[in-house]
């Protein structure tokens, strides 16, 4: 089998982190397609390493819901079906709102407003130009800025975790012409809440902003 992605090396970290950062991009940029078989051997060989750290690799991204590992048939590249889909969102959205609590509540400094503004500006530009990989990495980092407001390490590695089973989704969702709008005001309206430490807008939006993406999401798989 010929495996068409890029291998990255990173001659600073063990070999299954490298296996497992170089199949967790190739799934999430779906060079890698819902479905595919995951050949230990033929992996090992493309990458350059044993059989060990490919195997190691594989049960990580399974622990990440990215990867099925079916008895007597090996590794594949794990489908969400809608029902799935909708479940992850569900409790990303449950987990934004506690995040956009604390940003209201708690309040953020001049320097995480301004880079919330700076952003959303970049997040913009990128829908603007149709760099759909740039809006998706703006939107991350913008929602990044309010979990960290939260100051739960743990919620930002369980949001890390959920974004990760649906990002091959999320692009398809962005690439919607009719997001553009409603994800841009959902934004400002955001950013408008937690400088004037409206919960009730923030909660109001947020909720709001991730019901609209579980729809397109779930209308994109029809």
């Amino acid at each position: 089998m010929d495996y068409r992605f890029n291998v990255n090396v990173n001659e600073y970290l063990p070999l299954r982190e490298v296996v497992f950062n170089n199949l967790r991009d190739a799934i999430l940029n779906g060079q890698l397609h819902p479905g595919e078989r995951l050949l230990e051997n033929q992996l090992a060989e493309k990458l350059g390493v044993s059989r060990t750290p490919v195997r190691e690799a594989l049960r990580m991204l399974e622990q990440e819901n990215l990867v099925a590992l079916v008895p007597r048939k090996g590794a594949q590249v794990l489908d969400l079906s809608a029902d799935d889909i909708r479940s992850v969102l569900e409790i990303r959205q449950a987990l934004e709102v506690v995040a956009i609590r604390h940003a209201c509540q708690d309040g953020m400094s001049e320097e995480d407003i301004a880079l919330l503004k700076e952003l959303n500006g970049r997040f913009e530009r990128a829908f603007e130009e149709k760099n759909y990989e740039d809006v998706a990495q703006s939107d991350e980092m913008f929602h990044d800025v309010i979990f960290r407001a939260a100051n739960n390490r743990r919620l930002e590695l369980i949001v890390s975790n959920m974004r990760a089973q649906v990002y091959r989704y999320r692009m398809a969702y962005l690439k919607v012409f009719e997001t553009r709008t409603a994800v841009v005001n959902h934004h400002q309206n955001i950013v408008r809440a937690i400088e004037t430490h409206d919960e009730a807008l923030g909660v109001k939006t947020m909720t709001d902003h991730i019901a609209h993406q579980t729809q397109v999401i779930l209308d994109s798989l029809k």
